[in-house]
């Protein structure tokens, strides 16, 4: 990529983008082609350069669905980073990037409830409910990443969402979180009675009540 352009993405300039377009209309075609490449986009979502990726976004929307050799998607990026409002925006223009698969299977939910970001495990689940289908290369359910990382907010989160969800796929999602099995043939309430993780069988609980 253009060191140029690599510049204007960090730093958000977006007149210089517009510069390098005037000199090479195909310059973001040509890495749009590309696999697993840190495009403009993934740049400005890793430094928070708003503006410049709701930019990036209306001409090569593509981009937010592309990952980087390290495995992230641009929300990945912005979630990780910590810059929520680019992470807010994406979700208003695609809630589906939600559901974008980087390194390992996990999704943005994911890393929403590894990172105990309360807020935007609801706001993603809300703006996509079929996320909670969504299960990592190691057959992880979003209840495996809460109790895995020990984040029992995020359980709570997960299992009153499940308890007031009104959606036509409901019922097949009660049936089928709750007894998934991962890689190794273990529900997420083994691992949490494995692992004596009291508190996040208890949380689970009612959960199962909801199946019974």
């Amino acid at each position: 990529m253009d060191d140029r352009l690599i510049k204007a993405s960090q730093v958000g300039d977006i007149d210089a983008l517009y510069e390098l377009i005037w000199e090479d209309d195909n310059v973001l075609k040509r890495i749009d082609e590309k696999m697993f490449v840190d495009s403009p986009l993934h740049i400005a979502a890793s430094f928070g350069q708003t503006r410049f990726a709701m930019e990036m976004m209306n001409f090569i929307p593509s981009f937010s669905k592309n990952l980087n050799k390290s495995g992230f998607s641009p929300m990945h990026l912005a979630l990780i980073n910590g810059h929520f409002e680019l992470v807010s925006l994406f979700l208003h223009a695609d809630a589906g990037l939600v559901r974008v698969k980087g390194r390992g299977g996990l999704t943005p939910l994911h890393y929403a409830i590894k990172n105990g970001n309360l807020n935007f495990v609801a706001k993603f689940l809300l703006a996509c409910p079929e996320s909670i289908e969504d299960v990592t290369v190691r057959g992880e359910t979003v209840l495996y990443i809460a109790i895995k990382s020990d984040m029992l907010e995020a359980l709570e989160v997960l299992v009153r969402w499940f308890q007031r969800i009104c959606h036509k796929d409901a019922l097949d999602w009660l049936e089928f979180i709750p007894n998934w099995k991962d890689e190794e043939g273990n529900t997420a309430l083994d691992i949490a009675v494995s692992n004596s993780q009291i508190q996040a069988c208890l949380i689970l609980l009612p959960f199962f009540f909801l199946i019974s």
